[in-house]
C-alpha cells in the first residue's frame, strides 16, 4: 500500500471542545420538551448457541440525561456552522472529500475507505457467537462498557425464551464476540427481568493495570479504627440499591435556570456551598461521622415526581392566540 502524507484536518468544533466550552453540539433543550421516545430497535443480529440460531433485536438500555447546548454566535445569537478545514490547502473540506487515515509515523498516514473497513467486518458482524458460559460474579464490573436490551426477532421467540430460562436456571452468563458499528466487542449476555441483556465489554488489553497505583499499603491502621469504620458502613447499609432515590441535582439546577431565562427573569447563578470540616485525625473523623449519622432524622421515601405548571414565555409581540407552553427537560440521547 502506498504511504501518503495527508492534510491535517482541523475543525472549529475541535477548538471549541478542547477549550471545554461545551460537551455537545446537539441540543436537547432546543424545543424545550422531553425527548424521550418509545423503545425502538437500533439493530438486529443472531445469537449462535450451539446449533441453535436466535434472531434478536437490540434496544438501547440507558442513555445520559444531561443537558447540552447549541453553540451560538455571541454577537448575533444565531447558531454557528461547524466546518472541516484543511490548514495546508487553506480551504473548507466537504464531507465527501474526507477519508480515514491511520498515523503510523509523525504526520505520515495510510488511507482507508469505508468499504475497506466494512470488508474487514465480514458476515460475522451479524453473528453473536457464544464462546463459553461463566458465573456472573467472576466478571469484574470494570470490563462493562454499555448495556443493551435484547428482544426476539420474528420466529425467534421460543429459542430466545429457551436461552433466557437456561441461563437463569444454570445461574450463568454467556460470553461472546460481536462486531457492531465497525468495532469488535467482547460481550456478555445475561438473563435479567425475564429477558436477556447484552453488555459490551472492554478487552483485557484495554483495561489499565491497577497494580501500578499506590493503594496505601504502608499506612498503619490504629486500634479501633476498623471497628468504627465497620459501624459506619453498617449505619449506611441497606438491603438493596434503589436508583430512583438518587437524582442529578446539577442537571435540575441547569433546567431551572433555563426556565427562568425563558420567563425573562434576571438571574445570577451561585454555586451551592459544601461545608466540610477539616479533620486530620481519622479516629475523630469516624466518630464525628457516626455522631452526625445518629443526629440525622430517619429518611423517608422521596415524594412522587410532580410536574410543575409550564412557565409562560414573555413576549413583546401583540397579544395573539396562546400556544401550549413548553418547559426544558433533560434530553435522552
Amino acid at each position: 500500500m502506498t504511504h501518503h502524507k495527508v492534510c491535517a484536518l482541523s475543525t472549529a468544533w475541535e477548538h471549541i471542545e478542547n477549550r471545554g466550552i461545551v460537551q455537545s453540539v446537539t441540543s436537547d433543550v432546543e424545543h424545550l420538551e422531553d425527548s424521550r421516545m418509545p423503545p425502538h430497535s437500533i439493530g438486529s443480529g443472531t445469537i449462535s448457541f450451539g446449533l441453535v440460531s436466535i434472531p434478536i433485536k437490540m434496544y438501547t438500555a440507558a442513555s445520559p440525561g444531561g443537558v447540552s447546548f447549541n453553540m451560538l454566535h455571541a454577537k448575533c445569537g444565531n447558531r454557528i456552522k461547524l466546518q472541516q478545514f484543511c490548514p495546508v490547502d487553506n480551504e473548507v473540506v466537504e464531507r465527501s472529500q474526507i477519508v480515514k487515515g491511520y498515523e503510523f509515523a509523525k504526520d505520515q498516514y495510510v488511507r482507508f475507505s469505508d468499504d475497506e473497513l466494512r470488508g474487514l467486518e465480514g458476515e460475522a458482524s451479524k453473528i453473536i457467537d457464544i464462546a463459553e458460559f461463566v458465573p456472573l460474579p467472576t466478571v469484574d464490573p470494570i470490563f462493562f462498557e454499555k448495556t443493551y436490551y435484547l428482544g426476539p426477532d420474528k420466529g425467534g421467540e421460543k429459542a430466545y425464551r429457551l436461552l433466557a430460562d437456561a441461563l437463569t436456571e444454570a445461574d450463568k452468563v454467556a460470553v461472546a464476540k460481536f462486531v457492531m458499528r465497525g468495532k469488535e466487542s467482547l460481550v456478555v449476555i445475561r438473563p435479567a427481568q425475564k429477558g436477556l441483556m447484552l453488555h459490551t465489554m472492554y478487552f483485557g488489553d484495554e483495561v489499565r493495570d491497577f497494580g501500578e497505583i499506590d493503594k496505601g499499603q504502608s499506612a498503619k491502621i490504629k486500634e479501633g479504627e476498623l471497628e468504627l469504620a465497620l459501624r459506619l458502613v453498617d449505619e449506611l447499609s441497606h438491603p438493596e440499591f434503589k436508583p430512583d432515590q438518587y437524582t442529578d441535582d446539577y442537571r435540575q439546577r441547569v433546567l431551572d435556570l433555563v426556565n427562568q431565562k425563558v420567563e425573562g427573569k434576571e438571574v445570577s447563578a451561585v454555586a451551592p456551598e459544601v461545608h466540610r470540616a477539616h479533620v486530620i485525625d481519622l479516629m475523630d473523623a469516624l466518630k464525628q461521622s457516626l455522631a452526625k449519622r445518629a443526629a440525622e432524622p430517619t429518611p423517608t421515601a422521596p415524594p412522587p415526581d410532580v410536574k410543575k405548571p409550564p412557565v409562560k414565555v414573555v413576549k413583546s409581540a401583540p397579544a395573539a392566540a396562546e400556544k401550549p407552553e413548553k418547559r426544558a427537560h433533560a434530553g435522552r440521547k
